[in-house]
């Protein structure tokens, strides 16, 4: 038997996978007789936030009781086997999502608010520094220090495709982003999982690498298809 440190990169198997986003850690990864601690495959610490845009039913969401032995809410008896790596916190607010004679705008407003604590004023009518006011957001001053040890510091996705209208101010940019790189530059939600994909596992080091490489195969399940034709013949 010979023992040797190469190892098997994960993003090669998954680039020949094709689809296997969820790939679990495979023995092949990791150098042998070396400790997971000491290798790329130590698992990275991730954050998420996730935004419910409507809000919930209270009644159902917010236990009735308090302490470690709280009661689950019908809404968040899924989570009960998590109980001891679980807190519900209740009976916050953000003051800065209160309009203070700004007009209409309540949903850009905590949107904006929620990672920022900065209250969003409208830019109608306004010039000058005052046109957008808000703040680097929680997501982006964590990614600023566990971005690092990813190949990309954040990814910004969403369900729905940003709206360009019907927006309850005139600034939908705060209604179609949580996060916010600093207080000038709303960062894009991506709503389309292939270019998630992209992203994550495409040839390529920038856009223009993945997308000439998209143009050229069709899609990188299509590239995939064609090498194993290619082994068969």
């Amino acid at each position: 038997m010979f023992i040797t440190k190469m190892a098997l990169p994960r993003r090669t198997f998954l680039r020949g996978m094709g689809a296997s986003l969820a790939l679990p850690l495979l023995e092949a990864m990791v150098p042998a007789a070396t400790a997971l601690a000491q290798t790329a495959a130590t698992p990275a610490t991730r954050l998420g936030f996730v935004y419910i845009p409507n809000g919930v039913i209270q009644e159902s969401w917010v236990p009735t009781t308090t302490g470690a032995g709280f009661q689950f809410s019908p809404t968040l008896s899924p989570l009960a086997s998590y109980r001891d790596q679980l807190l519900v916190l209740s009976g916050l607010a953000h003051r800065q999502a209160d309009s203070f004679g700004d007009g209409n705008g309540d949903h850009p407003r905590a949107t904006a608010v929620w990672l920022s604590g900065v209250h969003a004023w409208e830019r109608r009518g306004r010039i000058g520094p005052t046109a957008i006011k808000l703040g680097t957001t929680a997501d982006q001053i964590a990614a600023q220090a566990l971005g690092q040890l990813t190949p990309l510091p954040s990814l910004e996705l969403v369900l729905e495709k940003p709206t360009a209208i019907s927006c309850d101010s005139g600034d939908c940019f705060y209604s179609n982003t949580i996060s916010w790189r600093d207080p000038t530059t709303p960062l894009e939600m991506e709503p389309h999982p292939r270019v998630v994909f992209e992203r994550l596992f495409g040839d390529g080091g920038s856009a223009a690498d993945r997308q000439a490489q998209v143009r050229q195969t069709g899609s990188i399940l299509d590239s995939v298809t064609q090498e194993a034709l290619s082994l068969e013949r």
